[in-house]
């Protein structure tokens, strides 16, 4: 070996000498106290073992890794940003490569090596984001600002992603666009589709709870995908409000508690006052009296007043003025919605709560309005009834989200089903006669006054000639009879039956009570108008029992709705007409307490003529003795009291549940009764959906009004007017309903005016003949 190699040899073991000698000292500076306590562990003080106990080093090594991990797993949270991260300890796998794979998708994103199907991955790995594994509340969870852009970025992507489960088409594209075409302010939003498996289920679960906060979002998404489809829409309106409907749990209005305050809920009832629209401060502007400078904006809030304290400009602390110019409105009623009449149970009041309506949904409702409401019950602060009650008392009210008509809701709940089962009874040979059976089949006889209810359940065509005045298509009918002939049961029948019923009584109702009446509302101090009996029963029935015990003022005041159809109010400043459309059934007592047939019928009732040429069928129920007729019935009431028992129902209960194909029968026809669900779905579809038209020779109509105004003359009974032909074009569209026909023809012009005979002829005197009639 030469010199030179030599050197060179010498020259690296010094080097590699002298990096040794580095790193020694290196770890004596980190582990120095650890070594010395190790050599006087092993006896050895002074001396350096270092070189020749390998467990030494060993220990110095691995406490280097040691601190090398914890150094790495520190960092490794710090990067992270998931809150949900701070609960992944040390050795949790699923962190690690959590953290792995989103640096190797966000490498592979970059280049562009990353497939759609990985990108739909990657945001399925997000999907723990929203989630809330804190604990926290669920409001303050929401606040937060990772989440509410979340829960934004969710619900846009949803507005533009989510296709009808039925057309596959983008559902909620298009109903932007209608809205847009129609310049609303409001998008529609079914919380089905959110909850649906190709919604944005974790949206539903946060809704319910934070309302006002998940709104705000929803609110702000909906208005970025909006302006972002048509970029000029926030000309029409600053903001898109989402309204969510079809919430699955309805909650009653009788029922809603402490747990109910701050969440979004759903109840129904009928709209009893409405106050006038008023404009209420959205975004503040103040201007500083002192200085002139423009303070603001300001959010105001819906239970306090937004004011400022000091004036940033010149530190004064007042006074403030509000500028009228630049500060936001929004449209502010208030309603008051009450429980539905005919679901509130028997002795109970029906129960009431005030409803904020805001933005476009001012007017959307009025007074007789049945409405299924979405909104969020929440409370507020009223001085004056703290005062009374002592204590400290909050008010409730329910801020309106969204609201329809509820019988827009029944027409459309009908499945596919329910309509296919109405077609197929609709083809029965005779529907109509199964139809006049299945009215209270549990009363025995009375077929005629069946039949008469039935026409008015159906009802005919209304009409507005030239929109200059308004023909009513309603069917009023009167019972008028001896006590104990069941009339009361007819109109309890008639109100679980229809779709929408006000039963009121004579002796308990009040003109006002029975159409509206004005009075003061107690926030806002203006006149409001209340609703009657007959407005809540708009579109309905509307059902009044002892009608002779009625003052002849109040029954005056009904002669309006009865015939137009409206109520006119002119009392305190308000010039106003409330719509009345609804049928009415009333029951009467005769005078004496029992019919007397040697007498008209006008004697017999307390009524006078105007009142009278108002019902459409007058029905006479006569208690007559008859042994057979007599047996039949005693028999059939006591086959009733045996089926009704308790014990026997639920036994037909479980044998329907097992075979749905039994069917029950009349016990004086054997005509097929028709199920009370089913029939009440096809008398809503039928009022809905088939309007006949009267197409048929009008010849036999004429000539029997002016053989029933001749007899009329002659005997002294019932005035027959012109109404009544009117009402015999009522009934035979009525009849035509029942087969769900849209035209006219001769069997249901019979039908009617064999209806109409009935009744003429039952409001004779005994020994009135009519040999002239000829059908």
């Amino acid at each position: 070996m030469s010199d030179n190699e030599s050197l060179h040899s010498e020259n690296e073991e010094e080097n590699q000498q002298s990096a040794n000698d580095d790193d020694e000292d290196h770890l004596a500076e980190l582990y120095g106290d650890e070594r010395d306590q190790l050599e006087e562990e092993d006896g050895v003080e002074g001396e350096d073992l270092y070189g020749d106990d390998m467990m030494s080093l060993n220990l110095m090594r691995s406490h280097i890794d040691a601190r090398r991990q914890a150094e790495l797993a520190m960092a490794r949270r710090d990067q992270m940003t998931l809150d949900d991260a701070l609960y992944w300890e040390e050795g949790d796998d699923e962190g690690i490569h959590f953290m792995q794979r989103r640096k190797q998708r966000g490498l592979a994103a970059d280049d562009g090596r990353l497939s759609s199907g990985e990108q739909q991955a990657d945001e399925d790995i997000r999907i723990d984001i929203i989630e809330n594994p804190r604990g926290r509340p669920t409001r303050d969870h929401v606040k937060d600002e990772v989440i509410a852009k979340e829960i934004e970025k969710r619900f846009c992507k949803f507005l533009r992603v989510f296709k009808d489960p039925t057309n596959k088409q983008n559902k909620y594209i298009q109903a932007i666009k209608h809205m847009v075409a129609e310049n609303r302010e409001s998008l529609e939003v079914d919380y089905n589709d959110l909850a649906h498996e190709s919604g944005e289920p974790d949206i539903t679960y946060f809704l319910p709870e934070a309302p006002i906060e998940m709104l705000e979002c929803l609110n702000r998404a909906a208005t970025t995908v909006v302006v972002s489809i048509f970029p000029w829409y926030h000309r029409i309106t600053n903001e898109v409000k989402a309204r969510i409907k079809n919430l699955p749990m309805e909650e009653d209005i009788r029922m809603l508690r402490q747990v109910h305050l701050n969440m979004l809920i759903k109840t129904s009832g009928v709209v009893t006052i409405t106050t006038g629209i008023l404009p209420q401060l959205g975004i503040v502007k103040y201007d500083c009296k002192t200085c002139s400078y423009v303070l603001g904006p300001f959010v105001q809030r819906q239970n306090e007043e937004t004011k400022p304290s000091t004036c940033p400009s010149c530190q004064s602390r007042g006074p403030f003025e509000l500028n009228t110019e630049e500060t936001i409105y929004h449209n502010y009623q208030r309603v008051s919605i009450q429980e539905s009449p005919n679901l509130v149970a028997a002795g109970r009041l029906p129960r009431s709560k005030e409803v904020i309506l805001l933005g476009d949904l001012c007017d959307s409702c009025k007074p007789g309005d049945e409405i299924e409401l979405t909104g969020v019950y929440t409370n507020s602060y009223d001085g004056s009834l703290n005062s009374r009650q002592g204590f400290p008392v909050f008010n409730t009210v329910i801020i309106a989200n969204h609201i329809v008509r509820k019988d827009r809701i029944e027409s459309d709940s009908l499945t596919d089903e329910d309509i296919k089962a109405i077609h197929e009874l609709s083809k029965h040979p005779q529907i109509a006669q199964q139809i006049f059976c299945s009215i209270a089949p549990n009363i025995y006889g009375h077929a005629e006054v069946k039949q008469a209810i039935a026409l008015a359940l159906f009802g005919g065509e209304a009409k507005n000639p030239q929109g200059k005045h308004n023909i009513r298509g309603d069917i009023n009918v009167l019972l008028c009879g001896d006590p104990g002939t069941a009339k009361s049961q007819f109109l309890r029948f008639v109100g679980h039956l229809a779709p929408r019923s006000v039963l009121t009584t004579g002796q308990g109702a009040s003109a006002v009570g029975l159409t509206a009446y004005v009075q003061r509302h107690p926030i806002t101090r203006e006149w409001t108008l209340e609703a009657g009996a007959m407005v809540l029963a708009d579109t309905g029935v509307c059902l009044i029992d002892e009608f002779d015990k009625m003052n002849e003022q109040d029954r005056t005041s009904i002669h309006e709705a009865m015939e137009q159809q409206s109520i006119s109010i002119s009392k305190a400043g308000i010039v106003t007409s409330l719509k009345a459309r609804c049928t009415v059934i009333a029951a009467s007592n005769p005078i004496g307490g029992r019919y007397d047939s040697s007498r008209t019928f006008a004697a017999n009732v307390d009524l006078t003529e105007p009142i009278l040429s108002r019902f459409d069928i007058l029905c006479v129920m006569r208690d007559q003795a008859d042994p057979v007729d007599d047996e039949h019935m005693a028999d059939f009431v006591i086959k009733n009291h045996k089926k009704m028992h308790p014990d026997v129902q639920q036994a037909v209960a479980d044998t329907q549940e097992k075979d749905e194909n039994i069917v029950e029968f009349d016990s004086m026809t054997g005509t097929e009764l028709i199920p009370l669900s089913l029939l009440r779905k096809f008398l809503i579809y039928a009022r809905d959906h088939i309007h006949p038209k009267l197409e048929v020779d009008d010849e036999r109509i004429s000539k029997l009004y002016s053989d029933l105004r001749r007899e009329s003359d002659e005997t002294g009974s019932v005035a027959i007017t012109i109404r009544n032909v009117e009402s015999i074009i009522r009934m035979a569209e009525a009849h035509a309903k029942m087969h769900l026909r849209n035209y006219v023809n001769d069997d249901d012009v019979s039908v009617a005016m064999k209806v109409m005979l009935q009744g003429f002829i039952s409001t004779q005197k005994v020994g009135s003949y009519m040999l002239w009639i000829v059908l």
